[in-house]
């Protein structure tokens, strides 16, 4: 990202945290990030218009996953400390792009997608849990 795109970007994301305070400005770099590798990891970054839309569903899916990957069994504590708790807060954070004109949406799009979709604490400690089994295997 150019520098002047990336200017931009933050002004956007600090207009949009003078409306909103819950969400620490890295939770919604983190959700622009995880947008980006869900539509990667769905194959959908070479497409344009409806084909590439990520529905509430998916991008939490995404979320999760990337989250494993960036954070590991740090991913609870990590979104606890950016003001996200639950799953429904992400919804909140992709609406607030949406007015910031950062991301777009379908009519059918809800706020309502991200409700109860994902517990943080259970998902993380299951894939912390994995992990500890897979080294203790080796």
């Amino acid at each position: 990202m150019a520098a002047a795109e990336q200017d931009i970007l933050e002004d956007k994301i600090q207009i949009v945290r003078r409306r909103d305070r819950r969400f620490s400005r890295h939770a919604y770099y983190f959700v622009l990030d995880a947008l980006d590798w869900t539509m990667t990891h769905l194959g959908r970054e070479s497409m344009s218009g409806e084909e590439r839309h990520v529905g509430g569903r998916e991008l939490l899916q995404g979320i999760k996953e990337y989250a494993c990957d960036q954070f590991g069994p740090m991913a609870a504590l990590v979104f606890d400390r950016w003001g996200v708790r639950r799953s429904g807060d992400f919804g909140e954070i992709v609406f607030n792009l949406i007015d910031a004109e950062l991301l777009s949406r379908r009519a059918s799009d809800s706020r309502l997608d991200f409700v109860d979709g994902l517990d943080f604490r259970e998902t993380f400690a299951q894939k912390h849990r994995e992990c500890l089994d897979r080294i203790a295997t080796r």
